[in-house]
Formats: C-alpha cells, structure tokens, sequence
C-alpha cells in the first residue's frame, strides 16, 4: 500500500485528529475543508496539502484524492443541500481504487439487526425533527450517504462511533457489529481514538466492508466483555 492519504472534512475536531494520526504513521496527507476553515490547520502548515473548498464539490474531491491510496471521510450533515451525500458519492466516483473510511454516528444501521435503547430512540427521534424545523442538519442525508457506500463496490469501512468525548487517549476502541451488544452499552468514545481507529482502519483488510460500531476501551463495558471482541 502507498503512503498518500486524503482527509476529506479535515479542519473538524476529528478531521485534525485525523491528520495529526496519519502523519505520525507517515502518510502524505492531503486535507479538504471550506476555505474559511483553513487557518484551524494551521498547526499542520508545511506538513500537508491543504485544498479549501466544499466538500461535496465534485471538481475539489477529484483534486484531493487524486494518486492516493486512502481516503478518510468525515460525513457530516449540515444543512439540507445533501452534503454528506454529496460528499460520499464524489469520494466513491473519484477514488474508487482507495482504500475508503468513513464516519457517522450509531444510528445509521447496515442490516437492520442493531438494537437500540429507548432513550437513543427518543432522543434521536426528536433531534431529528428539530434539527429539520430550523434546516440546521438532515439527518436523513447522513442515512442516504451510508446506504450509497453500502451498495458500492469499493474497499470501503464506515466506522460508526458512540458519543464523543475529548480528553487523553484510552487506546484503540473495541468494535461489534451491532449496536445493542454489551460489550457498547457505555456509549463513550475518545475523539481521539475515534480518529485512530479510522486511520488504522485502512491497513486492516478485516474491516472491509465491515460497519464497526466503537466504544472506548477503557469503558466499563469494553472491560467486562472484552472477550466479546470480534
């Protein structure tokens, strides 16, 4: 495998966990995000290739992944223009021989076996309306996004993370098909091991085609069913 990686959606919290994570393994990285956002990669300037612009820009993407080896996509589903299924088709059209890894959050499910508990049902019930009322996220596009992925024939991986929490890195998360295993019901994850994960998703052929659900490692419930992992 080559050395050359894009982080699409780079200037976010994950996004720069993300890169900081590549280029401590030595990739080339390339960074997408909106030309407002570049000066938050700042710290990285001279280390990457940074090329601003939106992210479900079909020109920019082909830009960004061109002669890469890996694309990590953070899907984000801001505003009702459909951008995080903008984002995710220009990534499958535009890259379609990279090893391919995206986020999203546990609510988006592959095969309709994951078990969720009745408050994550409510709240993601209400937020959903909400966030539609005052057009600030459609959570729909995030669902749509994924399902393209799925149906594609590319090396891809989504990795689905639990609630996030900044703070000292705990080590790689511990993953299981479905939400509703044990082995998740602490539902806290590190960004920065969110980040670690997806970057160390790419050289694991394991994970291909695979929609991981995470949790922290040092969680309880990593703990008590760490022999649960897959």
């Amino acid at each position: 495998m080559g050395r050359k990686m894009c982080v699409v959606g780079a200037s976010g919290k994950l996004g720069r966990h993300l890169v900081r994570h590549a280029l401590e393994r030595g990739y080339e990285v390339v960074g997408v995000c909106r030309e407002k956002s570049v000066p938050k990669l700042a710290e990285f300037e001279g280390r990457i290739m940074v090329i601003p612009g939106a992210t479900n820009d079909r020109a920019v993407i082909a830009r960004a992944v061109s002669g890469c080896d890996a694309v990590l996509t953070v899907l984000v589903p801001w505003g009702m223009n459909h951008l995080a299924t903008g984002t995710a088709q220009a990534v499958l059209d535009h890259a379609p021989g990279a090893r391919l890894v995206f986020s999203c959050g546990w609510h988006i499910t592959r095969d309709g076996k994951d078990v969720y508990p009745w408050t994550f049902k409510l709240y993601a019930a209400v937020f959903t309306r909400l966030a539609k009322l005052i057009r600030l996220v459609d959570v729909d596009d995030q669902v749509e996004a994924c399902e393209r992925v799925f149906a594609s024939d590319t090396r891809w991986t989504v990795v689905r993370g639990s609630d996030l929490e900044d703070g000292e890195s705990q080590g790689l998360p511990v993953w299981s098909r479905h939400v509703g295993d044990p082995i998740l019901a602490s539902n806290r994850t590190r960004r920065v091991d969110y980040a670690r994960f997806m970057v160390e998703a790419v050289e694991n052929d394991a994970l291909v085609h695979e929609a991981p659900a995470i949790v922290g490692r040092l969680t309880p419930s990593a703990l008590a069913y760490a022999d649960r992992q897959p």
